[in-house]
This record gives structure tokens, C-alpha cells and sequence, in this order.
């Protein structure tokens, strides 16, 4: 009988998420595995969820966008009695697995390095967020792909902002980190950039962006979704919460709100866009193909040599394994590198 390694991924869904599937489930074969999907995340553990995985059946999956698998923002640590931890750990044998392939960001790994911490359970993980937030690796898959339909959104509103003279403001996600929202402000030649990891500075903001106005009659503000303007509540305290205790930021509207603020304090007619889960779906660039199968046969591989624990990452430009828990226990966020070039740039 041979060996069968599951295949999860949970939280947000992105592209490159696809070609990671089959990129593991190639080599799980080279090596003498077989796959078998547990569907929907976490969700699937708990009840037992699983489909069929094999080259066959993931052969063209890789122009997809999306997960074949599904997904959930289910946490089974959130019951504090441990009943959903020992309903994944029961039906780990159940299924006979010998190894666990979890592809998801900070939760999703979170998850997977307490099962393998405090319950010796064989997993290995692949970093999936098109955030771009995960430590460790150099990118995430996802985020070259997010980037890019946000860089061509900017460019449309550009065009528009540039025929009717006024600013436009487009929001991008990026619930902790604004790597998104900086690489497209930079790609896209926008005038102003604002981050999570730094609060808006209103009356500099305001002067950029008259500045601009002034000598091309338009202009462009890129906003991350979680970014902040000090000038109006947030009212984040009532705000409802996902299982892993996350803000859920999809009534937020700090597009919205910037381009109010704008529009009140300069008289300049402002106009906001979200593309929002556009982000999220379709074909997945070639980046993001490329690397979501180079993770994907490096999962393979780290079940194969017995590296549980350990998370499939690019490493200046390499391909390896690298502890779980340093993956998971601090997120990157935009630095003071970027702070200095965001001085330059805008």
C-alpha cells in the first residue's frame, strides 16, 4: 500500500493555489505518494471531507485561479474544550494519512504549527497569501498576481480621473501589511500611498495630492483596506470578528472614507473604486504559476525526507524548508527601507 499525503488549503482563496496543488501532487507521485484532497480547509478535517487527487484529475489546474479544493476560515482551535482538534486528529487516521499538506497564510500555518507542536502530527506547509505578509519566504504566491489586476485597475482610473480632472482613489486589500497597496501605488505611478503601518498623515496627503492636481489635473490615491485616517472613527470595537479574532473589513470602506476626507478639505471632486475580490480570482500569473508549483514539489519533498514541521519557502531565489513557527510567529510588514522609499516615490 503506498503512503497518502492530504492536501488542505484554508483562509482567502488566491491564485497560484492551484498549480501549488499540483505541483505537490506531481512530485508526491515521482516519490511514491498518494494524494487525496481534504476539502475546504480545516472544515474538511473536522468532518472527513475529502476528493480524489492525482495528475489526472489536477493536469490543467494549473491556468486556474482559485482552489479545486475549496476552502474556510474554520479554526479548530477556537472550541476550548479541544473536542475539534481531536475530531482532525481522528480523522488524520481515519484516512490512513501519513502526512499533512497545509497551503494557507498566518491562520492556516498557525493551525498547522500548534498540530505538529502539541501534537506530534506529521505537517508541512506552504505559504499562501496574496498579502505577501508571511515571514521567511521571500514572496507568497498571490500577492505578484493581485498586484498586477490592481496596477491595471489604476490605470483605468487614471485614465478616467485624467478625462474628468479629478482624484481617484482605488483601495486595494491588505488586512495587516500594505505590500499590496505600496507595489501598486509604485507600478502605477500614483501620487499618494496609504498603509497600515503607518497612519495617514492628513495634511501631507492633502498637499500631494493638490500639488498634483494643480499640474496634470488629476490625481491618483492608493489605499490599503486596513489603513487608517485619523480624522474619522473607525468604530473597530463593535466591528464583527472571523474565528481566528480578525476584523471582518469588507463594510470598512476606507476607500470611501479618503475619498470623502479628500473631496470635503480640497473641493477637488473625488471619485473611489474597490476592486476588492477581483484581486482574489482568475488565472494566476506566470510568477505565481511558477512559484505555486516550486512550493508545492518542495512540500513533497520535505514529507518525503521526514522534515515535519517545516514550511516550503523561496529563499534568495531557493527553493527550502523552514520552520514553521518562524513562518508563523511574526508577520513582515512594510519596513523602514520602504518607509524611505515611499519618501521618495511619493
Amino acid at each position: 500500500m503506498k503512503k497518502k499525503i492530504g492536501i488542505l488549503t484554508g483562509g482567502g482563496d488566491c491564485p497560484g493555489l492551484n498549480p501549488a496543488i499540483r505541483g505537490c501532487v506531481y512530485a508526491a507521485e515521482k516519490y511514491g505518494y498518494e494524494c487525496v484532497g481534504i476539502t475546504d480547509g480545516w472544515k474538511g478535517l473536522l468532518e472527513g471531507t475529502t476528493t480524489p487527487l492525482n495528475r489526472e484529475v489536477t493536469e490543467y489546474i494549473i491556468a486556474k485561479g482559485g482552489t479545486m479544493l475549496g476552502s474556510s476560515r474554520t479554526n479548530p482551535f477556537k472550541k476550548d474544550d479541544g473536542s475539534n482538534v481531536k475530531k482532525c486528529l481522528e480523522t488524520f487516521k481515519k484516512l490512513d494519512l501519513h502526512a499533512l499538506v497545509a497551503m494557507g497564510g498566518d491562520d492556516t500555518l498557525g493551525v498547522a504549527t500548534r498540530l505538529y507542536r502539541d501534537h506530534k502530527l506529521n505537517v508541512v506547509g506552504v505559504p499562501k497569501t496574496m498579502d505577501n505578509d508571511l515571514s521567511v519566504t521571500d514572496y507568497t504566491f498571490g500577492f505578484d498576481t493581485s498586484v498586477t489586476r490592481a496596477i491595471e485597475a489604476a490605470q483605468a482610473l487614471q485614465d478616467t480621473g485624467n478625462s474628468h480632472h479629478r482624484v481617484m482613489v482605488l483601495e486595494v486589500m491588505g488586512r495587516h501589511a500594505g505590500w499590496v497597496a505600496l507595489y501598486t501605488g509604485i507600478a502605477a505611478a500614483a501620487d499618494y500611498v496609504c498603509i497600515p503601518e503607518r497612519k495617514i498623515d492628513t495634511a501631507h496627503m492633502l498637499a500631494k495630492i493638490k500639488a498634483a492636481h494643480a499640474r496634470k489635473r488629476f490625481a491618483l490615491v492608493v489605499t490599503s483596506e486596513a489603513a487608517e485616517l485619523p480624522e474619522v472613527g473607525e468604530g473597530q470595537s463593535k466591528r464583527e470578528v472571523d474565528q481566528f479574532g480578525h476584523a471582518i473589513l469588507k463594510d470598512r470602506g476606507m476607500g470611501e472614507r479618503i475619498a470623502g476626507f479628500i473631496e470635503k478639505e480640497t473641493g477637488i471632486e473625488t471619485r473611489h473604486a474597490v476592486i476588492g475580490h477581483m484581486q482574489r480570482g482568475g488565472a494566476p500569473t506566470l510568477f505565481d504559476r511558477m512559484l505555486g508549483t516550486r512550493v508545492g514539489m518542495k512540500a513533497a519533498e520535505l514529507v518525503h525526507t521526514g522534515q515535519f514541521g517545516t514550511m516550503a519557502a523561496l529563499v534568495n531565489n531557493q527553493y527550502v524548508g523552514v520552520p514553521l513557527e518562524k513562518a508563523t510567529g511574526q508577520l513582515k510588514i512594510v519596513n523602514q527601507e520602504w518607509f524611505d522609499v515611499m519618501e521618495v516615490m511619493f
